[in-house]
C-alpha cells in the first residue's frame, strides 16, 4: 500500500514539474517554429505544431523589412544607458535608506513606497509634458517653450527611467542583511560614508546588482508605449516599435513576425542565463518572490 502511494506521489510530482515546464517553455517553442512556416501553414484549419519544411530564410526576410540594425542599436542604447546609470542612483539610494541616519528618513522612503503603488499609466502624460517643457532642450528657452523638448532623443527615451521605487526600495532590502558591526569597524578605521558604500558594501552587492539590472533590462527592453509616445522618426524606433512593420491594414505577417520576435528575445534570454545565479541570490536574500 505504502509504495503505491508512493508511487502516485512520485506520478503526481512528475506530471507537475511536465507541466511547468510545459507553460513555461511552449509559448516560446511555439513561437520558433511559428517562426519556420509558411504564411499557408499558419493560416491553414488544421493546427500542425512543427513546419512541413523548415524555411530559415524568414529570418533573413524578416530582417529585410526595416532598418533593424538600427532599431537593435537604439534598443542597445537605450537600455544599457538606463541600466548603468539606475544601478548607481538605485544601490546609492537604497544604501542611503539602509544605513544612514538622517532627518526624514522614514517619510522620504514611505514616499518612494508610494511610487511604487501609483501605476505607471497615470504618470505617462505628466512626464511626456515634462520632457516636452525641459527649459533650454530642444529649442526650449528657460520657460520651457518654443522647441520640442527632449521628444525624439535619447535623453527623453532614458530620462524617466534612471530610477525607481522598486529599485531603491530592493537595494534597500539588501542593504539591510548587512551586520551593523561593519559600519562601526569602518567608522573607526575612519572611512567616509562613501568609501564605506564603494569599497565594502558595493563589491558584496553582486547579487542584487544583477537582479536589478535583469529586471531594468527586461523593461527597457520590451518598452514599447514609452518609445511610441517619445518618438515620430524611423531612426529612433527600438526593436518593439519595429516588429510592428509586420503588420498591415489588413494582414499580419505571422511567420516573419516570429521569427524577429525570436530575434529580440534572444538578448533577454543571453543575459538571464549569464546572470541566474546572481538572480537567484538577490531574490532570495532580499526576500522578494519570483
Amino acid at each position: 500500500m505504502n509504495k503505491q502511494r508512493s508511487g502516485q506521489i512520485l506520478l503526481s510530482v512528475v506530471m507537475l514539474v511536465v507541466a511547468l515546464l510545459m507553460l513555461m517553455l511552449m509559448p516560446f517553442v511555439i513561437m520558433v517554429l511559428t517562426s519556420l512556416k509558411t504564411m499557408g501553414e499558419i493560416q491553414s484549419p488544421t493546427f500542425t505544431l512543427f513546419p512541413k519544411v523548415w524555411h530559415f530564410d524568414n529570418y533573413s526576410a524578416a530582417l529585410s523589412q526595416g532598418d533593424w540594425g538600427r532599431y537593435f542599436y537604439n534598443s542597445f542604447v537605450v537600455t544599457i544607458v538606463t541600466v548603468l546609470i539606475s544601478l548607481v542612483i538605485n544601490s546609492m539610494a537604497g544604501y542611503a535608506f539602509a544605513r544612514l541616519h538622517f532627518p526624514g528618513r522614514n517619510i522620504l522612503f514611505f514616499s518612494v513606497l508610494i511610487g511604487i503603488m501609483v501605476p505607471a499609466q497615470t504618470t505617462i502624460i505628466p512626464t511626456f509634458l515634462m520632457m516636452k517643457q525641459f527649459p533650454f532642450a530642444g529649442g526650449n528657452n528657460w520657460q520651457g517653450q518654443g522647441g520640442i523638448g527632449f521628444i525624439n532623443s535619447y535623453t527623453g527615451l532614458i530620462l524617466p527611467f534612471i530610477a525607481g521605487s522598486f529599485g531603491i526600495f530592493l537595494c534597500r532590502q539588501f542593504f539591510l542583511n548587512f551586520p551593523r558591526a561593519l559600519d562601526e569597524a569602518a567608522q573607526i578605521d575612519g572611512a567616509s560614508k562613501f568609501r564605506v558604500f564603494y569599497q565594502i558594501y558595493l563589491p558584496l552587492s553582486k547579487p542584487i546588482l544583477a537582479t536589478l539590472a535583469i529586471f531594468k533590462t527586461t523593461s527597457a527592453w520590451n518598452d514599447y508605449l514609452w518609445p511610441l509616445i517619445m518618438t515620430n522618426t524611423e531612426n529612433m524606433r527600438t526593436v518593439q516599435l519595429g516588429l510592428t512593420v509586420f503588420r498591415g491594414e489588413t494582414n499580419v505577417q505571422w511567420n516573419l513576425l516570429m521569427a524577429a520576435t525570436t530575434l529580440v528575445v534572444l538578448p533577454l534570454i543571453v543575459l538571464f542565463l549569464a546572470a541566474q545565479k546572481y538572480f537567484v541570490q538577490g531574490i532570495v536574500t532580499t526576500g522578494l518572490k519570483a
